[in-house]
């Protein structure tokens, strides 16, 4: 069959595109045809008035031409019969192209000629092949059939032709079939399924598959006989990724399910861990009392293992008497260390096997993904020097994989636990470092920044404290203690010194997940009797990579309050400048590592000299934080810097004292 042809016009009917299947049709080359008008190549001149009309008219008036069969003329002046169609678009240039498509209905023939080929071609697949064949209507009513052998029929035909496939099937595969039936109606394509019937000869398994005839309204079910093939893939299968003796996953479905975990665990940025298990004391049970106890020793301790996980956790059998378990989605290192708890406790019940009671413990080395290895394979070698480690400090224990680890889980810990409370016992407090104007030296307002002091613990650095808050969702009342502290004194600041100061608040990635945020500010803000303009918002790159939509829809409403919004730590992440293109923000804060060496380092000099610059011409206004010599201020001030703060000016300070606070 010759190819379509496909031609191209500009609004003069001059062609711009003339295909393969146009030269083939009508005679003209692409050189021949490129830049001649319509009506001179292929337009009887009877038909020139009328075509240059009708292209016209749908040039200035948007009536189409409508498809049509019509005879054309080649190259040779001979007739050429086709059906044409046609198409108007408009490109980048604003200029409209017409382009047309024809096909020769000299072929017609000889496709009815193969259709009654395939006609019959597809009688003799239907009698060679096992598979059934149904045909619906798009209602489920079963009008035709065919079956290569009877006994695959759940019911008799004299029940189903005519009926409705609905009631003919058990009731869950009744509901598979119009699932799939409703999505090939409202999507076309194939949508196939695999089902299980009880038949006379036994449990059959199927495949059907289902597809919608749109053009003749009606739908075509083919269901294949895969009995043979489940039970062989079922054996193959399970030998290939299941403990034969425990039934628990092996060591290659464990780390592959591992690998999958750590792709979601990247994904969602959660910590997932990996705890390798091995039983204290086996060799010497099993050398004493036989394998055959040994092995029941081994089912028993993997159900209770299996028992003592969450559902969504896997315990898989490496080998021997180890044993592997993966945790999915921690929230917390703490997470891992209260299933390794549970899991040393169910131990200690003693196993009761063949009438003896045998007392066998467990050793467990954590490893913890992303803080002890990114793959599967250092995860598991972490995990088992982790293990060895739980071993040396007497067995029956745990033990995370370094002892940095285990100190910094114990600081965590504590943290947490006197965390909890330390808002109702007035713990914290807002400390606020000054904010400058480069040029003139004037205080124009400060930044909010919590501190904490716990009687048990002392001073706790924010590096320490924020990060745990953020996980555990204690940041968000935590966040909107701050807050409010902000706005009420920023009210008290401004009614002393008869000054339009601002104050800067940090906002953390988990503070967007409370639906309240907003009402809330918009309460605080005129609770205080505060101007949005004179509070501002401080974003940090991690939390627009999250990429939620609350967040878009916050940040959009607090522009719309009026709110400003700042970048912090600008230049530390990967895709700061497209987030100064998609979100509304005022002011851009450069990140103290840049300004430690602007003075020293020409390279740091030349980026936050293009930084400022590129701020600008945003609209966007400049602080610089960590200005800490003297030099440094002369420097930003020549590179046009807007606003400062570091510790040449002042370090973070109570309220009480920033009333009283004056820069000389």
């Amino acid at each position: 069959m010759e190819a379509i042809s496909v031609q191209g016009y500009d609004e003069e009917r001059r062609v711009i595109y003339w295909n393969k299947g146009s030269e083939l049709l009508y005679g003209f080359s692409e050189a021949e045809a490129l830049d001649q008008k319509l009506e001179d190549l292929i337009i009887p001149k009877y038909m020139r008035d009328g075509v240059i009309a009708a292209h016209s008219d749908w040039l200035t008036q948007g009536i189409e031409i409508p498809a049509a069969e019509m005879i054309l003329c080649n190259k040779d002046g001979k007739d050429v019969n086709v059906f044409s169609s046609h198409v108007m678009f408009v490109n980048q240039h604003n200029q409209k192209q017409m382009y047309c498509i024809d096909i020769n209905l000299a072929e017609v023939k000889q496709a009815k000629e193969q259709a009654v080929f395939k006609e019959n071609m597809l009688k003799a697949v239907f009698e060679a092949t096992p598979d059934l064949f149904f045909l619906m209507e798009e209602d489920g009513t079963i009008i035709d059939y065919h079956a290569g052998s009877s006994n695959k029929l759940y019911v008799s035909p004299e029940e189903f032709i005519g009926k409705k496939m609905d009631g003919l099937l058990p009731e869950k595969v009744d509901q598979e079939f119009q699932a799939h039936t409703s999505k090939v109606l409202d999507q076309g394509g194939v949508s196939s399924f695999e089902y299980e019937l009880n038949m006379p000869t036994g449990l059959t398994y199927f495949e059907a598959r289902i597809s919608h005839l749109q053009s003749y309204r009606q739908v075509v079910v083919v269901v294949r006989d895969i009995t043979e093939q489940h039970k062989s893939a079922e054996i193959i299968r399970q030998h290939a990724y299941f403990d034969a003796l425990t039934l628990l996953p092996n060591r290659f479905l464990s780390l592959d399910r591992l690998s999958q975990m750590l792709n979601e665990a990247e994904r969602n940025e959660e910590k997932t861990a990996v705890l390798f298990l091995d039983l204290d004391g086996f060799k010497k049970v099993n050398d004493s009392l036989g394998h055959e106890v040994g092995d029941k020793l081994l089912i028993e301790a993997a159900n209770r293992l299996n028992l003592a996980v969450r559902k969504e956790d896997t315990v898989g059998r490496l080998g021997g008497d180890e044993f592997i378990v993966l945790l999915r989605a921690l929230n917390d290192d703490h997470n891992a260390m209260d299933i390794s708890e549970n899991l040393l406790r169910v131990f200690r019940e003693p196993f009761q096997i063949d009438g003896r009671e045998l007392i066998l413990t467990v050793s467990i080395g954590i490893a913890i993904y992303p803080e002890n290895g990114n793959c599967a394979s250092d995860l598991l070698r972490n995990a088992d020097s982790a293990m060895y480690q739980a071993k040396a400090l007497g067995r029956n224990t745990y033990s995370f994989f370094t002892e940095e680890m285990n100190v910094i889980m114990i600081r965590r810990f504590e943290i947490e636990e006197q965390m909890h409370g330390a808002l109702e016992r007035n713990e914290f407090e807002v400390y606020y470092q000054p904010q400058f104007n480069v040029r003139d030296g004037r205080l124009i307002g400060a930044e909010a920044l919590l501190r904490w002091h716990n009687p048990t613990l002392g001073n706790v650095t924010p590096d320490e404290f924020i990060p745990i808050a953020e996980q555990t969702g204690l940041i968000v009342p935590i966040g909107k203690f701050v807050i409010e502290q902000a706005l009420n004194f920023l009210k008290k600041w401004q009614t002393k010194h008869q000054q339009n100061y601002t104050i800067a608040v940090n906002l953390s990635p988990r503070q967007f997940r409370d639906q309240e945020l907003i009402s809330f500010i918009k309460k605080s803000l005129s609770n205080a009797n505060i101007s949005p303009d004179n509070l501002e918002f401080e974003i940090t790159e991690g939390v627009l990579m999250i990429g939620k939509s609350y967040i878009d829809a916050a940040l959009l409403e607090l522009h719309k309050l009026g709110i400003k919004l700042s970048m912090d730590d600008f230049g530390t992440g990967y895709s700061s400048l497209s987030y100064l293109r998609q979100y509304a923000f005022d002011v851009l804060k450069v990140d103290r590592s840049f300004i430690n060496g602007i003075t020293v380092n020409k390279e740091d000099c030349d980026l936050v000299k293009a930084t400022i610059a590129m701020a600008h011409s945003l609209g966007l206004l400049v602080v610089a934080e960590g200005v800490e010599m003297k030099e440094q201020l002369t420097l930003l001030d020549k590179l046009g810097c807007d606003f400062v703060q570091g510790y040449y000016f002042s370090r973070p300070i109570p309220a009480e004292e920033l009333i009283e606070f004056s820069y000389v």
